[in-house]
């Protein structure tokens, strides 16, 4: 969405390749699914086995999840990138052009209806579209809602109905108009604006000062390494710190603690209320770990720092074993 934007916003071309992953990083602040349809959904790592399933299917499923993440939100009209578009149902990757290429030479959409205007957007690809399509400031006021165009009437009834009679009871309303009590139902959400964006309930971003010398810790006294600037050699046994997790597989999750190595949080180290689940964990969930070790090995082989070896010395590896149990007797440094 735009709520909270400034009204003029100025873009720049950008030709360096770290400039251009800073602005992508940027504007993932902004809106994360905007940027994200960016990237193949196989980059942006789906588990340890990825590469163990059959490719076709993988391709098949990711794109089904991406596309049915955009259309449970919609997507505005007037500013929605072609990669965003060429999601919504009803809409290829050609088509998803056509209506940018058309936003840029002739303005901005007033409505969802004149996208029929587009180059091959017919009615069916229309009919598909719209309720997922949103046209803010527009001629027609539920164009900004989840209502389909084919509930219009419909829904300017509700709404006279509501005003005139106050309350209602929408099962005898639907079967009366002859309409699904499901249809109408959403349709009084909409109008109530009580229909929930699932990205508000995500914690907001928020934005670090690494290295600042201090300790800064939550309420339960979970440490950020990062912003600490606690490095993998200064982790002692006992540290308590917040970690997020990167990747879920069958022994257990990987846990970015911010000191640049991950460190493993073994399905026996999970909280006793979360073990022998497989829904325990999940990407992106936020967990307070106590760090158990670490260790420190250098890679051997080339780039290895030997006697006759070529290439520059190899990154030394840490292996950081975590726990989320509360060791007895330990506690923050």
């Amino acid at each position: 969405g735009t709520a909270g934007l400034p009204g003029r916003i100025a873009y720049c071309v950008v030709d360096e390749v770290s400039m251009r992953g800073a602005v992508s990083i940027a504007r993932r602040l902004l809106d994360p699914m905007a940027e994200l349809v960016k990237i193949d959904p196989q980059s942006i790592g789906v588990g340890l086995y990825q590469h163990d399933v059959d490719h076709k299917r993988l391709v098949s499923e990711l794109k089904a999840a991406v596309t049915d993440c955009v259309n449970s939100v919609g997507v505005d009209l007037n500013t929605a990138s072609p990669s965003l578009l060429e999601h919504v149902a009803g809409l290829s990757a050609a088509l998803a052009r056509n209506i940018v290429e058309h936003r840029s030479a002739r303005g901005p959409f007033a409505s969802r209806a004149e996208v029929l205007a587009v180059k091959g957007v017919g009615p069916r690809a229309h009919h598909q579209a719209a309720g997922f399509l949103r046209v803010y400031g527009g001629s027609e006021p539920l164009d900004a809602t989840p209502v389909h165009p084919e509930s219009y009437e419909v829904a300017k009834r509700f709404k006279r109905t509501r005003e005139s009679y106050g309350g209602h009871d929408i099962a005898a309303l639907a079967v009366e108009w002859g309409i699904g009590a499901q249809t109408l139902s959403d349709i009084e959400a909409a109008l109530a604006g009580t229909v929930k964006d699932p990205r508000e309930a995500q914690p907001p971003p928020r934005i670090k000062a690494p290295g600042s010398g201090k300790r800064k810790s939550l309420g339960s006294g979970a440490i950020d390494a990062q912003e600490s600037g606690i490095t993998v050699d200064l982790l002692t046994p006992g540290l308590k710190l917040q970690g997020v997790v990167r990747n879920v597989v069958a022994f257990g999750a990987f846990v970015d603690i911010g000191v640049g190595h991950d460190g493993l949080l073994h399905v026996s180290q999970y909280p006793p209320t979360a073990r022998g689940r497989a829904d325990a964990l999940s990407v992106n969930d936020n967990v307070e770990v106590w760090v158990q070790g670490a260790t420190r090995s250098t890679g051997g082989g080339k780039g290895s720092a030997g006697k006759g070896a070529r290439g520059p010395p190899s990154k030394d590896r840490w292996r950081v074993s975590l726990t989320a149990v509360e060791p007895s007797g330990l506690a923050n440094a």
